[in-house]
């Protein structure tokens, strides 16, 4: 009775643990669940327009059409441009792709710290070389889609013992 007793409990705890572990496989893989909420262009737009919003708020504060005080102001840019560092943590396609955004995000910190000390030409520059950063990595995205297929045209190619002249050209 004992042996059965401690056999029934082995086997329900081994089931129970297998089942949550499931569960959270099928919920959760990983970093996964962190972010890749959009697509790596999706992300992008997204980055941009909040760049794009930030320096209208810099251009409404320049102007002097700001209701309210200058630290008021500086906390809107502030808070787009961090805005704009947390949606590009969606941009995620490659590791070139992924070097680019951080170099990208640098002139976002930079931009972020001008505001900070009230150099707001500073940060209009950085906000307006982060998001042609930003811009330019639409067509990263859309040149390591033609190495995929080039690379795979010259797997197969190799498999199947054919020759293609068109291998390896772009």
């Amino acid at each position: 009775m004992k042996l059965l007793k401690s056999a029934v409990v082995a086997t329900t705890l081994a089931l129970s643990l297998g089942s949550f572990s499931t569960t959270a496989v099928a919920v959760c893989l990983g970093m996964a669940c962190m972010y890749n909420k959009l697509t790596p262009i999706e992300g992008i737009e997204a980055t941009v327009g909040q760049v794009t919003e930030a320096l209208e708020a810099i251009q409404v504060r320049n102007s002097g059409g700001a209701a309210g005080s200058d630290k008021d102001s500086d906390d809107v840019i502030i808070s787009n441009i961090k805005n704009a560092l947390k949606l590009s943590k969606e941009i995620n396609a490659n590791d070139k792709l992924d070097r680019n955004r951080n170099r990208a995000n640098d002139y976002l910190k930079k931009a972020r710290v001008a505001v900070q000390d009230g150099d707001l030409i500073k940060a209009t520059e950085q906000l307006k070389e982060a998001e042609k950063r930003f811009s330019d990595l639409k067509g990263m995205i859309d040149l390591t889609q033609a190495d995929r297929a080039s690379q795979q045209t010259h797997m197969l190619n190799r498999i199947l013992d054919t020759h293609d002249s068109a291998a390896g050209v772009r």
